[in-house]
């Protein structure tokens, strides 16, 4: 429910007078009687007290499954796979600092996110919700925009991963096979069109905890792996080089692309969602959400990308699992992880893309279980896994998207709009050195944004004239 929280300002309602009967308050509902903040905030609140109503997991999840939900939204071996990859374009010192940093930031804004979650008394669930309330519809409008590209992008790229994932496993059992990655990536969304009809990220709470093993144990078979490579390299074999290649301007668009590849591994756009399912006390649960997803992703994504880019240095298949040459039943392993955790991970991003079109489509006086809103949320699930399994069959150019899609839909959402939201907020009490090292940030990663996003567009363009249409690749 809407409650109000220590130290809120008085002009907020509380939650006596607040209507959270469950009737649905229809299009247009802009506040409760009695509430007198303005009318932005009322507006926000009335979407978030029709919403309510409708969405049925609100605080009812333990920090445990909120760290869990994390984990597998932003720890996908889809991202963090391609990170020795993003090195091969940066080498080893700038490669080390934009890791680090990329850790440090979002580890840092998403703490600062989740502060905001009841700034001023009211419960938002959703980042969105949170935007506009402190920085108006625009706010609003834009994160709706990010998240949009960051699910479509996000997920066109996992079932291309999940493909070649399927594709792999399978030529290792059946050597030969005529099964294309194409037909792969259809099987691969079809079992998502079958996950989306749960109604809620809390309803596949235990599939991200299982997810969450899976990160961990992919982690640890892909650095065993290449620790493995580098110590058994073939007799004869080109020593290791880590010498970035290519002439200057390939050079220049794959430092870009890199950065992008990057900022994706962090990819985690809908921590208010998340937020929002945990019971009291909200923030103290996140907090400690939050360091149980970072003290996994560290870990991970450290061991991986050192061992990985060690191991087959500019040489290193852009996704790493292609790389290993060790034995068999452990490259098996390692596939069979990454491709369960990315189960979990498309079924986090597809929510916010779903929640937009059911807002239109179903109808909140009825339950989500109800005849006419199971088959809305069919209609609006089969149309999104149709078009994005169409896309990924056609374009399976899957690192160039992940560098766009980290460029222009992770990067805004988490290294930027949660420091500029609690400069907003928080403006007048801050230290002024650290507003000062928030708008540092914000422009740092805005230029790492727009760079990032020419390099994946001139990745895409190479791979475009390299590759047909429909490529098995």
């Amino acid at each position: 429910m809407v409650s109000r929280t220590e130290g809120a300002p008085e002009t907020r309602c509380d939650a006596s007078e607040l209507d959270v009967s469950g009737k649905s308050h229809g299009k247009g509902y802009t506040g409760t009687e009695g509430y007198t903040g303005t009318d932005m905030e009322k507006e926000t609140s009335g979407e978030y007290q029709a919403k309510e109503s409708f969405r049925t997991d609100i605080g009812k999840g333990t920090w445990l499954y909120a760290g869990y939900h994390l984990a597998t939204t932003i720890a996908t071996p889809a991202a963090y796979a391609y990170l020795p990859f993003a090195f091969a374009g940066l080498g080893w010192g700038p490669g080390m600092v934009a890791l680090v940093m990329g850790i440090a930031v979002t580890w840092y804004a998403s703490v600062l996110l989740s502060s905001l979650h009841e700034w001023n008394g009211v419960r938002y669930v959703r980042y969105r919700d949170v935007a506009t309330s402190i920085s108006g519809k625009w706010a609003g409008y834009s994160v709706v925009a990010f998240q949009q590209i960051a699910s479509l992008g996000n997920n066109i790229t996992l079932g291309i991963v999940a493909g070649v994932s399927m594709k792999a496993l399978n030529q290792s059992f059946n050597p030969g096979s005529s099964i294309t990655l194409q037909e792969f990536i259809i099987i691969f969304g079809s079992i998502q069109l079958v996950l989306s009809q749960f109604p809620t990220i809390h309803d596949l709470r235990l599939l991200n905890m299982i997810c969450t093993i899976c990160t961990m144990g992919f982690a640890i078979t892909a650095t065993v792996l290449s620790v493995y490579a580098g110590y058994n390299r073939a007799p004869g074999s080109d020593p290791v080089s880590y010498t970035v290649l290519g002439d200057p301007t390939a050079k220049a668009f794959g430092i870009f692309a890199a950065l992008g590849t990057v900022a994706f591994a962090f990819g985690d756009t809908i921590l208010p969602e998340i937020q929002a399912t945990l019971r009291e006390p909200i923030k103290g649960n996140m907090y400690k959400s939050v360091a149980l997803c970072y003290s996994v992703i560290s870990a991970g994504y450290l061991m991986v990308t050192i061992a990985g880019y060690w191991a087959f240095g500019n040489a290193v298949d852009p996704y790493l699992p292609l790389s290993f040459v060790g034995p068999t039943w452990a490259v098996r392993m390692s596939e069979f992880f990454a491709l369960l955790q990315i189960v979990g991970c498309y079924q986090i991003y597809c929510r916010p893309t779903y929640e937009v079109a059911e807002d239109y489509l179903m109808d909140q006086s009825k339950s989500p279980m109800s005849l006419r809103n199971v088959l809305a949320r069919f209609a609006v699930t089969t149309t999104y896994c149709a078009i994005l399994t169409l896309i990924g069959c056609a374009m399976p150019f899957f690192g160039a998207f992940l560098a766009l899609c980290g460029a222009i839909g992770f990067t805004p959402l988490d290294f930027i709009m949660p420091l500029y939201l609690y400069n907003k907020v928080h403006k007048q009490k801050m230290n002024k050195g650290v507003w000062v090292t928030h708008w540092a940030l914000i422009v740092l990663y805005t230029l790492v944004g727009i760079v990032a996003a020419i390099g994946a567009v001139y990745f895409i363009i190479q791979f475009a004239n390299d590759f047909s249409f429909f490529a098995d690749i």
